[in-house]
């Protein structure tokens, strides 16, 4: 793997509660400069598709717990969609699924789904749950047609872990996210079938490569 070919993986973010708009803006800069896709707030979308047209745009929905209403998810997706973004984060109904409630998490899903036409990776926050209910959940994605599973919103403790990535795997593709501040940490992820990398360290990651990949 090249370069611009782990760039393409990363998804440079900043979620934090006090992100400004300026911070979306130093972000977008540097995924444009290295080659890195961007994940940021849905509040900024449409000012981030004016700024930054080239870079492949991300955000989330029903973040960070996924305890949101179905329509409420299903209309912030349609929005960021309107917007210009060009893939939903959405997060899992946590309560929901360690209750049980197995159908009601899918058909969660599959309403944000259905709402756009652009790519959905679903947040499953891998360390709330037990590998039962991280299998639950990757079903539940599956079954709705989702694009990707996700390890992390980064607002839980822990975050992305090897085991956790080869699990998900077995079911779609994966975006490891949540404490991955350097190259050998992208690339464990990424050996262990990770196809994606949330992180808001993207540049480090990068110049990490360029170092000592």
């Amino acid at each position: 793997m090249n370069e611009s070919e782990l760039a393409a993986k990363i998804d440079h973010t900043v979620l934090g509660p006090e992100t400004t708009l300026g911070d979306v803006e130093r972000v977008l800069d540097e995924a444009a400069e290295y080659g890195m896709n961007a994940c940021i707030p849905p509040c900024y979308v449409a000012e981030a598709e004016e700024y930054a047209p080239d870079v492949t745009l991300a955000t989330v929905v029903g973040f960070p717990h996924g305890q949101h209403a179905t329509a409420a998810k299903r209309e912030e997706a349609a929005i960021a969609d309107d917007d210009g973004a060009d893939e939903i984060d959405v997060v899992v109904n946590v309560g929901r699924l360690k209750a049980g409630e197995r159908e009601a998490v899918r058909e969660d899903i599959e309403e944000v789904v259905a709402a756009v036409p652009i790519p959905v990776k679903v947040i499953i926050e891998t360390a709330l749950l037990t590998d039962e209910e991280k299998r639950a959940a990757c079903e539940a994605a599956k079954a709705a047609d989702a694009d990707f599973v996700k390890t992390s919103t980064g607002f839980a403790d822990g975050g992305a872990k090897v085991p956790d990535v080869e699990l998900m795997s077995e079911y779609l593709p994966v975006k490891a996210s949540g404490g991955i501040g350097d190259y050998e940490k992208a690339k464990a992820m990424l050996d262990a079938g990770a196809e994606r990398i949330g992180a808001s360290s993207g540049v480090e990651i990068v110049e990490d490569f360029r170092r000592n990949g």
